[in-house]
C-alpha cells in the first residue's frame, strides 16, 4: 500500500516516469503528484481516491508498494524477479 511521500518518489525512480507524465498517466494535475511526495516520510495526505489511482498506476508499471514494518518499493521485472529500495 502507498503511504508516505518518499515511498512515492521512491517507485517513480525505479519505473524511470517523471512526475507530469505520472499525472497524465493518473489523470490529475501534476501539483497533486507534488504534494504526495512532499509529505516526505510522513503519510500522504489528499483524496484517497487519487492515492489509490497513482497506486494503481505504479503498480502497472511494475512497482510493488511494500509495508512490512517500514515503507518500501520494489519494481517487479518480466522475469519475476524483484529489485528492493
Amino acid at each position: 500500500m502507498l503511504t508516505t511521500g518518499n515511498q512515492l518518489k521512491a517507485a517513480r525512480a525505479l519505473a524511470s516516469i517523471e512526475q507530469k507524465d505520472l499525472a497524465e498517466l493518473v489523470g490529475v494535475n501534476v501539483n497533486t503528484i507534488r504534494n504526495m511526495e512532499s509529505a516526505g516520510s510522513g503519510p500522504i495526505a489528499g483524496r484517497s481516491s487519487n492515492v489509490q489511482s497513482v497506486q494503481r498506476a505504479m503498480e502497472g508499471l511494475g512497482i510493488e508498494f511494500l509495508n512490512h514494518g517500514n515503507p518500501g518499493v520494489r519494481l517487479v521485472r518480466s522475469d519475476g524477479a524483484s529489485e528492493k529500495t
